[in-house]
């Protein structure tokens, strides 16, 4: 008994995953406010009745699919945040987003475009999640040297400088293509370099 279960949950997620392979695939050239359910059950090959047994609707695939793009970045990013030194720091950084737009280029594209776009929960989700991302880059620098005296305020807005880098970094490493790849990776580590410069004299 226990068999068969196991055996429909792994259909169940295999289905649920081709439905997120398939949409991704789709919003290549489109927002996710113009993609329809049907389209993407054709393209998996399944009863539109079907999309529900794991979506509610097209923003809940789409919140999804913010969750496997950004949520599995905490842990790596969190190791980069605690390298010693701002060199490795940054070097672990760039190097990190330069994979992700290699290995998960339709990923990138799709949290670009909906980052400001039009469907509500999803724009929502991304938020928190760089707002996570955020939080995660005051807690590394708090009880840093180069951080005290700061005001939790102005960690904050450090943070947000960082996070911001990071998303743009990706987005310049998706429209600069593999060619492209080492002059962007350059170009964010003097960017990131000099971030750190100003940190350091920030209360000069």
């Amino acid at each position: 008994m226990s068999h068969t279960v196991g055996i429909r949950q792994a259909q169940k997620q295999k289905t649920r995953q081709a439905l997120l392979d398939a949409a991704l695939g789709l919003l290549e050239e489109q927002s996710l406010s113009s993609l329809g359910l049907r389209e993407v059950t054709r393209a998996v090959g399944v009863a539109p009745t079907a999309f529900y047994r794991h979506f509610r609707d097209m923003a809940d695939l789409g919140v999804a699919l913010v969750e496997e793009t950004l949520g599995s970045l905490h842990v790596p990013i969190g190791r980069a945040l605690h390298k010693d030194g701002d060199e490795q720091r940054i070097e672990q950084t760039v190097a990190l987003i330069a994979e992700l737009v290699r290995t998960s280029p339709l990923h990138v594209r799709f949290v670009a475009r909906e980052r400001h776009g039009g469907v509500a929960p999803v724009r929502a989700a991304i938020a928190e999640q760089l707002r996570r991302f955020t939080d995660e880059v005051v807690q590394a620098f708090a009880d840093e040297p180069e951080s005290a005296g700061w005001n939790e305020e102005d960690l904050r807005m450090l943070a947000g400088v960082y996070v911001d880098h990071m998303m743009a970094t990706g987005y310049a490493f998706l429209e600069a293509g593999p060619q492209g790849e080492e002059r962007v990776a350059d170009s964010a580590r003097r960017q990131l370099r000099l971030i750190s410069l100003g940190r350091r004299h920030w209360l000069d």
